[in-house]
């Protein structure tokens, strides 16, 4: 799913609120995610899963189209578990 049918879908089940609104309410949520992961925070939504982030190590890469060597710096990375009902949800047969 992309964000426009995210958006469409929303609009479609709260036939109350105007397509601004709805992509405002869209547009808070992912905004909250990604400030709270940045402050190195994590985010949980029960049922769903929770957002966090994780450190990766600085490390020796390679150049694809050189072969040469290139340090890669150590970063934060966005992690996501998901929630049990997801994982039950996903493997239901």
């Amino acid at each position: 799913m992309i964000r426009s049918e995210l958006l469409a879908a929303l609009a479609k089940e709260n036939p109350g609120l105007r397509a601004e609104e709805v992509e405002r309410v869209v547009d808070v949520f992912f905004e909250e995610i990604a400030s709270r992961l940045a402050e190195g925070g994590r985010v949980e939504l029960r049922g769903f899963g929770a957002f966090s982030t994780r450190e990766r190590e600085a490390r020796k890469g390679r150049n694809p189209r050189t072969g040469d060597t290139v340090d890669v710096p150590g970063k934060r990375v966005p992690y996501f578990k998901p929630g049990k009902e997801m994982r039950h949800r996903l493997n239901a047969d």
